[in-house]
């Protein structure tokens, strides 16, 4: 009798009922399906390593930057499973659930793997600590139903970093990967991953079992002091990595109505959860931005930008946000909710001072939308930091021109880095109205420029040196956008 009530208690706390009524976190970890009444702010690294011994994922920087703890995150959207990578030191397990987690132990087959085994012919491992980061990103690129060729899968590991090997037996590696996915033509990319043993069979019974999840939806509303909003958690567990683990957390990230980005006339209205990687393969942005791809690419790497979210950027207010200064030069504004009333604010008006922001404690943006530019008018972007990719600013840029022939009809100009707040140069863009566009234009324009910014000298540069940047990307801008201009003449100006 005893064992029969044991075995029908445990039938029932396995339940999806009683794992939905009572807060359990359901989620499948390789091949084993999890449920876990660990508070939702717990680190996926940490679960990972600590609960389930899956060691493989290392423990590096714990900033995101170096993908020795990259992970596989798989999901349903739309009706296809899509993986995509993610940093699990800046993961919540919070924002697993419902989803597929993929470890190195998760891409093991008996023997080598075919990736495992380009890496071993090609001397592409040698400490071995960075490696499991590659394997489970370039697992990632197998099972991306996009055109492989060498330099995407180069894409697919650049928030991977090795120390040991340099690159180039790396990138042989890789291109042999590249090469062998040409192969499958329309082949499902699963069924040809495991057909040549380049992951385990398990994968293609995850689709059918992920469909039977009660997908995340979040606390109801934002009551309470001790709720913190959270999106992708990529800057939130950087500053706040020891405190974020018993907080109440409500969960943004998959919530329906903060996704999505919709055209509606000549406007484009993004949810507040789109990830840096949703505006890079949005059919919207890419018609209206034909440079989107290089602005894209001057942005962190590919597992941040896969969890980094557009209004996080916006809220965490660092004065060098990259899509901060994109949005303010495209004049974006913010629908803000408190869960019942809604209110509007300007981008451009949303920032009061360092680290101040025009939000209530009970408010998150609900909202982005801004005027898309018509086909003859002109935008840019330009970054520099110390580093060419996967940096953070020195000093950023965007600028956005209405255009009538040659002439501007209206202008918008920010910067990052200038300032102790992300700067919309007012002046500087009511000077570009109606004038043409020339050298002696966009000299006057840059002594405007600078005298609406104050920077500071850090560990990024002298106070100077970001005056100077700043000059250089104005030219930058205009150089680009506009290629007849005589370049010699703004360079030696």
């Amino acid at each position: 009798e005893t064992n029969f009530i044991n075995k029908h208690l445990s039938l029932f706390l396995m339940s999806k009922w009683y794992q939905t009524q009572f807060g359990l976190i359901r989620f499948i970890l390789n091949e084993q399906e999890i449920s876990t009444s660990l508070s939702s702010g717990t680190l996926l690294l940490d679960f990972i390593r600590y609960h389930k011994n899956l060691t493989g994922t290392k423990i590096g920087c714990r900033e995101g930057d170096c993908g020795a703890c990259n992970v596989l995150v798989g999901e349903i959207v739309g009706g296809r499973l899509i993986y995509r990578s993610a940093t699990s030191c800046l993961m919540a397990i919070g924002n697993a659930k419902g989803k597929h987690i993929v470890t190195v132990e998760g891409v093991n087959i008996e023997g080598l793997n075919f990736i495992q085994q380009c890496f071993a012919d090609e001397g592409a491992a040698q400490c071995g600590f960075c490696t499991p980061g590659f394997m489970v990103s370039l697992a990632g690129f197998c099972l991306n139903d996009k055109q492989p060729d060498k330099d995407a899968a180069v894409a697919a590991v650049n928030g991977n970093i090795c120390r040991c090997t340099g690159y180039k037996s790396i990138e042989r590696a890789v291109k042999k990967i590249a090469d062998k996915l040409k192969e499958r033509n329309s082949i499902d990319v699963v069924e040809f991953a495991v057909e040549h043993k380049i992951l385990p069979s398990y994968f293609k019974t995850i689709k059918t079992k992920l469909a039977d999840y009660v997908q995340p939806a979040g606390i109801a509303s934002n009551e309470g002091a001790a709720i913190k909003i959270l999106g992708g958690g990529t800057d939130l567990y950087v500053q706040q990595h020891d405190t974020m683990q018993d907080t109440d957390i409500d969960f943004l990230f998959d919530k329906d109505h903060l996704n999505g980005i919709i055209q509606v006339g000549n406007k484009c209205f993004l949810g507040a959860a789109v990830t840096a990687t949703d505006i890079r393969e949005s059919a919207v942005f890419n018609q209206c931005f034909p440079s989107l791809a290089r602005y894209i690419k001057l942005v962190s790497s590919t597992p941040i930008r896969n969890m980094a979210t557009i209004a996080g950027n916006f809220v965490n207010a660092s004065p060098i946000g990259d899509f901060t200064i994109f949005f303010l030069a495209l004049d974006a504004q913010l629908i803000l909710s408190d869960g019942i009333n809604t209110r509007e604010v300007p981008l451009r008006k949303f920032y009061n001072g360092y680290k101040k922001i025009d939000k209530k404690s009970n408010e998150h943006i609900e909202k982005i939308y801004f005027e898309l530019p018509a086909a003859s008018d002109k935008f840019n972007f330009e970054k520099v930091c110390k580093r060419t990719h996967l940096d953070i600013a020195s000093v950023n840029s965007a600028v956005s021109l209405k255009m009538d022939g040659n002439t501007i009809i209206d202008g918008g100009i920010a910067a990052g880095g200038v300032g102790p707040v992300p700067a919309f140069l007012s002046k500087s863009s009511a000077f570009l109205k109606g004038k043409r566009i020339g050298t002696t234009v966009i000299e006057e324009l840059i002594e405007i420029v600078q005298t609406e910014i104050s920077p500071i000298g850090d560990t990024r540069g002298t106070a100077m040196y970001k005056r100077f940047l700043l000059s250089q990307l104005i030219r930058a801008h205009f150089i680009t956008l506009f290629p007849s201009l005589p370049v010699e003449d703004l360079i030696n100006a």
